[in-house]
């Protein structure tokens, strides 16, 4: 698998844009001025370098306001430094532009709209130093008020949470079956809804990008859907929502050949996650040097909850502070006749540092809380008992716990585990069990679990032990370490 990423990684940073012209801002009439809607300059342009043999569209500095945007194949959108390629304010500014490739209307999804949009196109890059900035928050705010004053009804409004569903805003970018993409540079912000998507891609480098993507919910920073052949690299992500995110929508495709590496993420959710969205699956995945700090729910997520093929994961060298949970496995079965598969999967050089204070202050968009009332969740792995999690390695582990748990906020006592709800079909998420009698690690329905050298602190008093197993088969400890006064009893394990 390794061979393979490299291989590729050579091969993309070969591709070039078969650039016989550059067009620049001024040659395209455009008019930077923040106010003046360029939408039909940008798009006559891109069509007209890409009908001719392709190129490069380049915008000098200025603010460019726009609608929805289609880029082209063998066309690159480059950003000058102080360049802004400023998103409309008006919804009505953004269409579903895969109309225009196939000539025909098409199903509305989660993909219809966004401010760039590429569909079926090959060799097409975004690069450059300048900013694309969604003005997520005005475009949110605005579809809300079309809907409460009955002009655009959303009929699948979320009521309970007072805002419009995703369908009907628009992302910051939707690359959609696209071969041969490259994004270098560029700051990203403002997203209605999620930020860079990436569905159904093939050959997909991402590199040196700085996305801040906190204007309203749902604001993932990266989501790859069922992509081939991926390389997402020196990236900066501070998100609302989850940070970088796999996801499977196809259960006959996958994600397939993926390296991830040398980013930081913030997040008030997940920093990485697989899921939720699992229907193909997710195989030859590496994430490795990461740094994680103020993230809400889990530095790593992986979760095989609507049938997908969860299996060869390696995730490496990850240092998260200020995280609220370090590692959550799940095999669940939402929907669908399916069973998910979650298995061959190692976890090394970790360390992860949890609070006892929710660790996502700074957000005024902040992950919702189900029950407040709970102490501190430990990591876990957790399948179904049709389906166990197998074959998991989790080497060179520090977790530094906050400890603090009391009975008087909720006590499972360890005779009473099989009281834990099992959840097979809810939405899947670290504390979705409520309270768990472990403060390190809970474990059900796994099977080939090794433990070694692992190292637990504590940064307050804990009643719990360690480790809690039920319905967990082939488990093994090597080279444990407990806090100092913790060396007794820190694994309960329920056997039939």
């Amino acid at each position: 698998m390794k061979k393979t990423l490299l291989t590729f990684g050579f091969v993309l940073l070969s591709l070039s844009v078969s650039a016989q012209k550059t067009i620049t801002s001024a040659e395209a009439g455009l008019v930077g001025d923040g106010k003046t809607l360029n939408t039909t300059a940008l798009q006559t342009t891109i069509d007209r370098l890409s009908r001719e043999g392709g190129g490069v569209l380049q915008l000098n500095r200025g603010i460019y306001l726009t609608g929805s945007i289609l880029l082209r194949s063998d066309v690159e959108l480059r950003l000058d430094k102080g360049t802004v390629l400023l998103g409309s304010p008006n919804p009505d500014d953004y269409t579903d532009l895969r109309e225009q490739v196939e000539g025909k209307p098409m199903p509305k999804n989660v993909y219809s709209l966004a401010l760039v949009v590429a569909y079926k196109g090959r060799n097409i890059k975004i690069t450059g130093r300048g900013t694309i900035n969604g003005q997520g928050r005005k475009v949110a705010l605005a579809i809300d008020s079309l809907h409460l004053k009955g002009i655009k009804k959303d009929p699948n409004y979320f009521t309970r949470l007072h805002r419009p569903r995703e369908i009907v805003r628009p992302n910051l970018l939707n690359f959609m079956e696209c071969e041969q993409v490259e994004l270098r540079g560029n700051h990203y912000e403002g997203s209605a809804c999620w930020g860079l998507v990436f569905v159904k891609c093939r050959q997909l480098h991402i590199e040196g990008l700085d996305i801040r993507d906190r204007d309203y919910w749902n604001n993932d920073g990266i989501d790859i859907a069922d992509c081939h052949h991926v390389v997402v690299r020196d990236c900066h992500v501070d998100a609302a929502d989850d940070g970088i995110c796999l996801k499977s929508d196809d259960p006959e495709d996958t994600n397939k050949d993926i390296l991830v590496e040398n980013c930081r993420v913030e997040s008030s959710a997940s920093a990485i996650k697989f899921g939720t969205a699992s229907l193909g699956g997710f195989q030859d995945i590496i994430i490795r040097n990461i740094k994680v700090k103020d993230t809400f729910r889990s530095a790593i997520a992986i979760e095989s909850v609507d049938g997908s093929i969860c299996k060869n994961i390696l995730v490496e060298n990850i240092d998260a502070r200020n995280t609220g949970n370090a590692i959550f496995l799940r095999i669940g079965k939402r929907w669908g006749k399916r069973q998910g598969i979650l298995e061959n999967v190692i976890l090394r050089n970790i360390t992860c540092e949890v609070p006892f204070e929710r660790p996502d202050k700074g957000y005024d968009l902040r992950g919702p809380i189900e029950d407040t009332m709970l102490n501190p969740i430990p990591s876990s792995i957790t399948g179904t008992p049709e389906m166990k999690v197998k074959n998991v390695v989790l080497e060179n582990i520090t977790i530094t716990c906050p400890g603090q748990a009391s009975k008087g906020v909720r006590y499972i006592p360890l005779w009473n585990i099989a009281s834990i709800p099992e959840k097979i079909d809810s939405y899947p998420e670290y504390d979705m069990f409520g309270e768990l009698p472990a403060y390190g690690f809970y474990l059900r329905h796994v099977d080939g679990i090794v433990f070694r050298n692992v190292r637990f602190k504590l940064d307050g008093e804990e009643f719990r032990p360690a480790f809690v197993l039920d319905d967990a088969k082939n488990v093994t400890f090597e080279r444990i370490t407990y806090p100092k006064g913790y060396d007794k009893n820190q694994v309960y394990w329920k056997r039939d």
